[in-house]
């Protein structure tokens, strides 16, 4: 496996997950087109409310007012991606098999946890389902689509099941492009 994955799956301090946090937070922002939430004095465990909450409270106001949403959740899509490529090139992942254990890391730092062999996807527990209802979570979903897109060479996740559906997990598939399967 490789040695930087290795390494990130040491427990991280919480001034790095608070890091990742503020630029996970300032990436969705702007992919609202709005102002970004303060994190100062917060712990990492507090930011990663604050981002639950701010998330949440946005993508509600945005359905409720009827707006845009195919164009704001390509913007969600896009920064994520951009997120994904930056934390495969600094990790230097080379394989599926590590892309995933990365996404493991990363989704870790969110408090989800995900498992994957580069084609099946298992969310068996997510911290945002406690704030997002299903309408929530499909929008919010164009994050995880970007984020695994980078990290896995573009293959495209493909839900089945969401947890903010009543399901006991949410599964999804990392369709190749092609694949008539997605």
């Amino acid at each position: 496996m490789n040695p930087a994955v290795v390494l990130l799956q040491a427990r991280m301090p919480g001034c790095i997950r608070k890091r990742v946090l503020w630029v996970l937070l300032r990436a969705t922002a702007q992919a609202f087109d709005c102002p970004i939430p303060s994190l100062a004095r917060l712990s990492a465990d507090e930011c990663l409310l604050r981002y639950a909450q701010f998330t949440q409270g946005r993508v509600a106001e945005l359905l409720r007012d009827g707006n845009d949403l195919p164009t704001i959740q390509e913007r969600l899509y896009r920064n994520a991606y951009e997120l994904g490529r930056a934390c495969k090139r600094l990790a230097l992942i080379g394989t599926v098999r590590d892309a995933m254990a990365l996404g493991r890391v990363l989704y870790r730092l969110l408090d989800i946890e995900f498992q994957s062999d580069g084609e099946c996807v298992v969310i068996s527990r997510c911290y945002f389902s406690r704030f997002y209802s299903d309408q929530i979570c499909q929008v919010m979903s164009a994050m995880d689509r970007g984020l695994l897109a980078a990290l896995s060479d573009g293959r495209q996740l493909i839900f089945s099941a969401r947890i903010t559906e009543g399901m006991a997990q949410c599964r999804a598939r990392l369709s190749v492009k092609g694949d008539r399967r997605g």
